[in-house]
């Protein structure tokens, strides 16, 4: 009878201990929390102290758009207070980007701007000083005016006017800056802005410009590592990387029609940038289907820029970690090829797809995750844009439940998978100028735009991941009210 009891209880509590570490999974003490913006997005002080305009000031100027991006989040002369949230969230990174044009105002070595470079440099060493770790993207889409004019990513010689700038970079803060990201979500980049002209420079370009620009940023990015790793890396030990977007695309059916197709979608988007840098060359799929419709419109050569073997080798292992940012899932279909006519990205691609924009609950990004790991092999995942855009407000518990539902998956995906994920990087640490609106906020900090000192408020979200970062506890969803 004792022996019976005992292993009763026994039982009891073992399922008791089982059933509380599921309901309390924690990250690694190693994991990284952080947050992220981007200098367009939030610097505001679009012409002070010396800086040049860049493609972004140019587009919104032109169009003479009622929102732009002049005074954003006024974080040039706001930043102690941001870096003073970042302190009191608790973060262990702060993801940003250099304004190219603050630090170059044309772009190029003929004017350097010394006010820029002490403005990013007193920004680091803040950083630095509350033992929150920069990680500094050199490009995010910001492009100074004056190298667009000669061309910008549609003109080769943009490789020598990057590495000018990413060297002056490391050699102003690589002191202090452990991790740089060359670029930020190319895809949507070349997309945009040379592909379909939606944003800037502007670029209605849907057949070739797009993959012209992608050739030449790739060689850029290479550049921008190899610089690092031949003439820094031995001083400074930091890593470099390539922050690229993709969302989990699932297939609609079974059908062996449907998985190519899902196939063909993710090497289209994902694989278009992480094949040549992870694995060498363009996805096969694309280099055959745009070689094959470029023959078939009658042109003397593939609308994909083909890559020399000693370019292949030389952007093939440009990478120190996998940067990923994601937020939604598509689910896509087979259909038939359009036909020939005017030539675009859409048309090469060709499949059928729809946008799932709550797919946390159903282990999309887990899949995704899992699918990087597994193809690309890339010994460490960092996630550096991940959030949800709501209404203006402070009591933002749907973007809490994203959060923790997107978590959730993270955090199975490193302790059931085994997949070295370092690090999260919310998107936002505040509400920011999301590219032609203010409207749409992503921040888990409110800012007051119709206030002259763009007042800075936490929101739930805000009160919710600082007790996620000290408790390491993903559902435990206590909210500490100080601030």
């Amino acid at each position: 009878m004792y022996s019976k009891m005992y292993y009763l209880l026994k039982f009891f509590v073992l399922g008791f201990l089982v059933q509380s570490c599921f309901a309390t999974k924690s990250f690694p003490e190693s994991f990284m929390f952080g947050a992220g913006t981007a200098a367009f997005q939030i610097e505001g002080a679009w012409n002070e102290d010396g800086k040049g305009p860049s493609i972004w000031d140019t587009f919104f100027h032109n169009k003479n758009a009622e929102e732009n991006g002049d005074v954003a989040c006024d974080s040039y002369h706001k930043w102690r207070e941001d870096v003073q949230n970042a302190k009191d969230l608790g973060l262990q990174f702060y993801r940003f980007s250099i304004a190219w044009s603050r630090i170059l105002p044309n772009g190029t070595l003929n004017i350097v701007n010394q006010k820029g470079i002490d403005y990013y440099s007193n920004l680091i060493k803040a950083l630095k000083a509350e033992n929150i770790e920069p990680v500094v993207t050199l490009y995010h889409w910001d492009m100074p005016q004056h190298i667009s004019d000669l061309g910008g990513l549609l003109n080769v010689q943009f490789v020598d006017y990057f590495e000018d700038y990413v060297r002056l970079c490391y050699n102003s803060f690589g002191s202090d800056v452990k991790y740089w990201v060359t670029f930020n979500e190319p895809t949507i980049h070349c997309f945009m802005g040379y592909g379909y002209g939606n944003g800037a420079p502007g670029f209605a370009l849907p057949g070739d410009g797009l993959y012209q620009c992608s050739y030449v940023l790739l060689k850029s990015h290479a550049r921008a590592y190899r610089i690092y790793d031949e003439e820094f890396r031995d001083q400074y030990q930091g890593k470099v990387g390539i922050v690229l977007e993709s969302s989990w695309v699932d297939a609609e059916t079974d059908d062996l029609l449907d998985l190519e197709a899902q196939e063909r979608s993710l090497q289209f988007n994902l694989g278009w940038f992480a094949n040549p840098i992870f694995k060498g060359n363009w996805p096969e799929v694309m280099i055959d289907r745009i070689a094959n419709r470029s023959q078939l419109e009658n042109l003397a050569r593939s609308r994909l820029p083909a890559f020399t073997q000693d370019e292949i080798e030389y952007i093939n292992g440009t990478h120190d970690f996998f940067a990923l940012n994601t937020y939604y899932s598509n689910a896509v279909r087979y259909e038939d090829d359009e036909p020939i006519g005017t030539p675009s990205y859409s048309k090469d691609l060709s499949v059928g797809s729809s946008i799932n924009r709550n797919f946390s609950d159903n282990q999309a990004f887990r899949k995704l995750l899992n699918y990087v790991n597994d193809r690309y092999n890339p010994g460490s995942i960092l996630i550096t844009e991940n959030g949800k855009g709501t209404s203006d407000g402070l009591e933002d518990t749907d973007r809490i439940e994203y959060l923790k539902l997107y978590l959730g998956n993270l955090l199975d995906a490193i302790l059931e998978d085994n997949i070295n994920v370092i690090g999260y990087s919310l998107w936002s640490l505040m509400d920011n100028f999301e590219w032609g609106t203010y409207e749409t906020r992503f921040g888990i900090i409110r800012v007051d735009y119709d206030s002259p000192n763009r007042t800075r408020t936490w929101k739930e979200s805000a009160r919710w991941y600082q007790n996620l970062i000290a408790t390491r506890v993903l559902d435990n969803s206590t909210i500490i009210i100080n601030n």
